[in-house]
């Protein structure tokens, strides 16, 4: 009786420890929402190790895609304005003026390629 249930125990062990690495996967969380992404497969811009193969971004000389000046002003709410009163573009940022909570004017500026803040003011 106590052999049979050790035996079931270890076959249970066993299968379960099979099965754990078919579960692993990854998540992207990104401006396009949550998927699921193969942990082995390369990334966007990443090299294959093919012969032949090309990094996309290096050789590609169209301009990477950029945030538009809705998504600045919604990373600047994010950092504390409240009214925006005014959106400028430069040469690699978006400045958006307002002002805070407590009336203060408050300039946020955003990067035009990844969306990172650069500096609050």
């Amino acid at each position: 009786m106590i052999r049979t249930k050790w035996t079931t125990a270890l076959v249970a062990i066993a299968l379960l420890g099979s099965a754990a690495p078919s579960f692993a996967q990854g998540i992207e969380i990104g401006r396009d929402g949550v998927r699921l992404v193969d942990p082995n497969a390369p990334r966007p811009g990443e090299r294959d190790g093919r012969p032949g193969d090309r990094d996309v971004r290096r050789d590609d000389r169209r301009p990477a895609r950029e945030i538009g000046e809705r998504d600045a002003i919604r990373i600047a709410r994010s950092e504390g304005v409240r009214e925006v009163d005014d959106v400028t573009r430069t040469r690699n940022a978006y400045r958006v003026m307002g002002t805070d909570r407590r009336g203060d004017d408050i300039q946020v500026d955003v990067d035009r390629r990844s969306g990172d803040v650069i500096a609050v003011r």
